[in-house]
């Protein structure tokens, strides 16, 4: 029960914030009050005769108004429309007549407007609403004193007093000071007078328990600070020199006037004298994640996966889609439990990233509790289906990793484990690319039909860059290619080394062969004549896909190379990719990443050629877009293989170095969250084990991109065997992008290799020169799909066309056999082609 009701019926701010803490607040609705923001707790007086507004009621209630007081003539009207617990009675004792048990049923309380206190009157109306809220509100007659206060709540009634009788200043004859009216009724049951205190967070976690005075509360309610008593040193204004001050937001008593809670704010390190933030232990659950996601945005280095979350709007919008998609599929408790932690995270990273508060979210559900109008519940059309697509349940995640905990992989002995537990070892994390085709199918569709209008709208969505072209052509202006010295030296030896390895690929022969006499049939190359070469980028520079997507576009001999990379915040394009751009003699580059770029390369617009096939790594939307398009006959275009997150697989032995091993693995755990990286040992000992996996976590945790990599390492595995023929069949099996061998005469173990994208032989060998320089390709085949692709290499950017040749007497041999087959088939015109031609043959 409140100690008093304050009525506002003017503009007095100060007044208002102080009278806020202590709350509710009684506004009158007729007359316009202004105030700085609608009180915490409110109640909305109608007091007049005019006729009842139904909407006008229900409009304040769902914006926060806690209860409506409104005269009975309104109430016959709102009662079975109007929550019972949000409405309250006027009466006034002039005019008061009979009415009935709905009435009486249909309020929570009343309020008596009487002329004077009168306490027989108050306490018969108190009987016959027994259990209802009582409040009085007298018209006239003396200032109110605390004692009055007292003898009210002895009966059961609160008093409302207006705020022409309230006052900050100490009580005077006219006004009486808030503070003493707050503090009426409190009685403190200890020797020295004190109050015990719960000293509590916004959001209603405890920090710490204290004591307060008279003193200490009536300064609190006026200044807004915390402010306590200490039993050893009296007065004490929180954080006065620590710095870790407290806004009081709220001060309630508890049900017997003995004791209270301080909602505040707190500043500085925390409550607690020990730099925490509560007395009783860490904080957990929202309000930690809150600290953590508070503290990350503060300090995360450039590049993390944190500080993108904060800085990359799109990416982030990616995660809470995911993450929304995959609690939506959760079917068992703790998976639901487990997609709905994800999906706060990601969803609080992005109300903080705005500025929003956990408490600010709890003041927003708590209007939405308070609403009593109902939407009608639709979904909007974009998230509605016909004929919902059941999925299958989610696979079941590993528990994360602690935030600060040592990055770890996880471990399985190959010969202690079922059938069933290899397989799940050899699966990737699943990828919904339906899913995702459904998601990117408008954009492909827009660029497909409005062209560069569409394309120019989802790069200022998307790549946040207001263009007006998104096309370059040759030549490029110099300045766009100026390099620093010594990454253009190394673009160029790149170049040398990646040129020399796809120019021996060429196939510029003609195979030819008689397949018997008079039958030549033949083989050639031909280059594909339009490409389309997708390199990520946006805040990256990704050079080294360039290099690896048009070096051998230009040595098949690809008469237009289109490059698509997405512009960064100037609209430019990085000079390194521009470099390359005019190394591989680029016949257009296109500004726009996503699936808006792959689709303007398969449709083309007015201003971006229409490619023939189309290359390139890219994010879980342009993998879709390459999927969708390669589809559809109007495009005509194909792609180089299906795409997903990097992996690598390192097989060792007791010959490997384990910084070197631990290095390996982490060059493709950085990739992103999603990336796997798998060890596979042969026979090694505990000891060298364990200090491969303290190489990982030291390696980890001085790297920039230690977020990515923390969570990438918790879903990837240790896999032990007992030979290396069980290693290498397990590998094989797995079919890695990249598959490392460190391994004793390691050479010697690549004749055994059936399945991956590429293989690094030896110590010395690491991924990362396949990656960049050593002249092999890096776009490889993941997700297991090296058991039926290649990597990207000369080859993929060629066609190969075959004919033959068929003499007279040629096919006097082979034309029976032909007529034969086609009459088997039913196809007569088949065999009459060559009967026809045998029958010239012999007139």
């Amino acid at each position: 029960m409140a100690t008093f009701l304050p009525l506002l019926t003017e503009k007095n701010t100060p007044l208002f914030r102080a009278l806020d803490r202590i709350g509710p607040i009684i506004l009158n609705a007729q007359p316009s009050v202004p105030i700085p923001a609608l009180p915490q707790h409110t109640y909305l007086l109608f007091d007049n005769s005019a006729k009842v507004d139904l909407q006008a009621v229900a409009d304040w209630l769902d914006a926060g108004v806690e209860k409506v007081i409104v005269p009975l003539a309104w109430a016959k009207e709102l009662i079975g429309v109007i929550p019972s617990e949000r409405l309250l009675l006027l009466l006034d004792v002039a005019n008061v007549g009979a009415f009935s048990d709905k009435v009486r049923n249909g309020v929570s309380g009343v309020l008596l407007k009487t002329p004077s206190v009168d306490f027989d009157l108050i306490s018969s109306v108190s009987k016959f609403f027994a259990g209802f809220a009582i409040y009085v509100l007298s018209g006239s007659g003396p200032l109110p004193t605390t004692a009055n206060i007292r003898e009210l709540r002895s009966i059961g009634a609160t008093l409302v007093i207006p705020e022409s009788q309230l006052s900050l200043d100490p009580t005077s004859t006219t006004k009486i000071n808030v503070a003493d009216v707050f503090l009426a009724p409190i009685i403190s049951d200890r020797p020295d007078g004190l109050f015990p205190t719960v000293v509590s967070s916004q959001t209603g976690h405890t920090l710490g328990l204290v004591y307060s005075s008279f003193q200490s509360i009536r300064e609190s309610i006026i200044s807004g600070k915390g402010t306590y008593q200490s039993r050893k040193h009296g007065l004490w204004r929180k954080g006065e020199t620590s710095g870790a001050t407290q806004d009081v937001v709220r001060i309630r008593l508890d049900c017997d006037s003995d004791s209270l809670e301080f909602r505040v704010i707190q500043h500085g390190a925390g409550f607690c004298h020990l730099n925490r933030q509560s007395c009783f232990s860490e904080t957990s659950g929202l309000p930690a994640l809150e600290s953590t996601l508070q503290s990350r945005l503060a300090s995360a280095p450039e590049g993390s996966y944190t500080k993108r979350l904060f800085n990359d709007s799109e990416l982030l919008r990616s995660k809470i889609m995911e993450e929304a998609d995959e609690l939506c599929q959760a079917t068992s408790k703790e998976d639901v439990a487990f997609e709905a932690a994800d999906l706060l995270y990601f969803a609080l990273t992005k109300c903080l990233a705005a500025g929003v508060s956990v408490a600010d979210i709890e003041r927003s559900l708590d209007r939405k509790a308070k609403r009593i109008t109902r939407r009608p519940g639709n979904a909007k059309p974009q998230w509605t289906s016909k004929e919902p697509a059941t999925a299958p349940p989610p696979e079941k995640k590993a528990p994360e990793t602690p935030i600060d905990g040592p990055i770890r992989m996880r471990t399985s002995e190959l010969s202690a484990i079922s059938a069933e537990e290899r397989a799940q070892l050899l699966r990737r994390p699943v990828l919904k690319s339906d899913e995702m085709i459904i998601k990117v199918k408008p954009i492909v569709d827009a660029v497909r039909t409005r062209g560069d209008e569409a394309l120019l709208e989802f790069t200022a969505k998307f790549d946040k860059v207001q263009l007006t072209s998104t096309v370059i052509f040759p030549p490029f202006a110099p300045e766009t290619m100026e390099v620093e010295t010594t990454v253009r030296e190394a673009i160029d030896v790149a170049y040398a080394n990646i040129r020399k390895f796809h120019d021996a690929q060429t196939d510029g022969s003609t195979l030819v062969v008689e397949t018997m006499p008079g039958v030549v049939c033949s083989r050639f190359a031909r280059p594909i004549a339009r490409v389309g070469l997708y390199v990520p980028g946006g805040t990256a520079i990704l050079p080294s896909t360039a290099l690896m997507l048009g070096i051998p576009a230009q040595v098949a001999g690809c008469k237009e190379i289109v490059l698509a990379t997405p512009p960064r915040a100037d609209g430019s394009i990085s000079p390194e990719v521009m470099y390359v751009a005019h190394l591989v003699g680029a016949s257009a580059i296109l500004k726009a990443g996503g699936a808006q770029a792959v689709a303007a390369m398969a449709y083309g617009t007015k201003t971006v050629p229409k490619v023939d096939k189309i290359f390139g790594p890219g994010n879980q939307w342009v993998t879709a877009a390459k999927m969708l398009v390669q589809n559809d006959t109007d495009a005509l275009v194909s792609i180089d293989m299906p795409a997903g997150p990097s992996e690598v697989l390192v097989i060792a032995d007791h010959t490997a170095n384990a910084a070197f091993v631990a290095a390996d693995l982490l060059s493709q755990a950085e990739h992103g969250i999603d990336s796997q990286v798998v060890l596979v040992s042969v026979n090694l000992t505990a000891e060298h084990l364990a200090a491969i996996e303290k190489e990982v976590d030291d390696q980890a945790n001085a790297l920039s991109r230690v977020d990515i990599v923390r969570q990438s390492i918790a879903k990837s595995i240790i896999v032990k065997t007992t030979s290396v023929e069980e290693a290498i069949a397990f590998s094989n099996d797995y079919a890695p992008e990249h598959l490392i061998l460190h391994l004793e005469n390691a050479s010697e173990k690549v004749a055994a290799i059936d399945n991956a994208g590429s293989v690094f032989v030896g110590p010395y060998t690491p991924e990362s020169c396949g990656d960049y320089a050593s002249g092999t390709n890096h776009t490889l085949p993941t997700n297991g799909y090296a058991r039926q692709f290649s990597g990207v290499n000369t080859l993929s950017f060629q066609k190969h066309i075959t004919s033959q040749e068929i003499t007279a007497a040629g096919l006097e041999g082979l034309g029976p056999v032909v007529a034969t087959l086609a009459d088997c088939e039913g196809l007569q015109a088949h065999a009459n082609a060559v009967r026809i031609r045998l029958r010239s043959s012999k007139a």
